[in-house]
């Protein structure tokens, strides 16, 4: 864990692991794994429910990111990349640009590493969405959060039927990209989305989720206990109990879901490798 820490502060590099408090911290950095947060690791919105800092004017993209992304990848010898990012509305394309650059990077430099993105909704962008699809990762990931009506208490800058937009124009550039007329790799892209669970929200609302993801072409799943990273945030509501995410688990794969992982620790990019593989 130390290592990876050492080199990642050496490459000038952020994680989401260490800016978002993930309580997976120890175990993915001692297993060699790490997410990426690209594009800094200051905020343009201010969700209540994140730990990472916010600002209206953060720093401009830095051109040689992409490379030191893949100069830490093939340091630490990764086979399957994820590339998350901090929101920039301050940007035209939100960020698109430097997530294409990296997976393009990525390609040329270790092409047989598979790569997963988690993306912001780039202000719902087609353009900027398109730009990061057609770089071919082999994981779109956009995580609606919550539910809808926790949206304005929990997430008052974002748009729930805009990041269900989102996953469905992803998902259906993903089921075409078999046709080669879209992405340079012509292979199929994997639609994921997630969600925490503790933030008042009902069993009922849960589920109409998971009937709008699956609506949309969403196929990976992932479902997590909410914990408050400060007093300053939102309030924990409920802690789920093991059997209530097993639960759920089940009514997902029943809705035809290709992966889920349900459990109290589960985070977006936790064991992401085993969605694709399993998927």
């Amino acid at each position: 864990m130390a290592e990876i820490e050492r080199l990642l502060a050496e490459r000038g590099l952020h994680s989401v692991c260490q800016s978002a408090h993930c309580p997976n911290l120890g175990e993915c950095f001692g297993q060699g794994v790490a997410t990426f947060l690209i594009l800094g690791d200051v905020c343009t919105r201010h969700c209540r429910f994140c730990a990472i800092g916010s600002d209206r004017t953060p720093s401009p993209p830095d051109p040689s990111e992409p490379g030191r992304l893949v100069d830490a990848v093939g340091a630490l010898d990764l086979r399957y990349v994820v590339i998350t990012s901090v929101t920039r509305d301050d940007l035209p394309l939100g960020g698109a640009e430097q997530f294409a650059a990296c997976i393009e990077k990525l390609r040329q430099n270790a092409p047989t590493v598979k790569v997963e993105v988690l993306t912001p909704d780039f202000g719902g962008n087609p353009h900027a969405l398109d730009l990061v699809l057609s770089t071919g990762p082999d994981v779109f990931n956009h995580n609606l959060e919550t539910v809808p009506a926790l949206y304005p208490e929990v997430r008052p800058e974002a748009d729930y039927q805009r990041s269900l937009e989102v996953l469905r124009r992803a998902a259906a550039f993903g089921a075409n990209a078999t046709s080669g007329r879209q992405t340079p790799q012509s292979h199929r892209i994997f639609t994921k989305s997630g969600i925490m669970v503790g933030l008042g929200e009902t069993r009922d609302q849960v589920l109409a989720v998971f009937d709008d993801l699956h609506g949309v072409g969403c196929e990976l799943l992932t479902i997590g206990q909410y914990l408050a990273p400060s007093p300053r945030h939102h309030p924990v509501v409920e802690y789920v109990t093991p059997e209530q995410f097993k639960w759920y688990r089940e009514e997902a794969l029943g809705r035809g879901f290709r992966h889920v992982a349900s459990a109290p620790f589960v985070r977006s990019s936790y064991h992401a490798r085993d969605a694709l593989t399993l998927g």
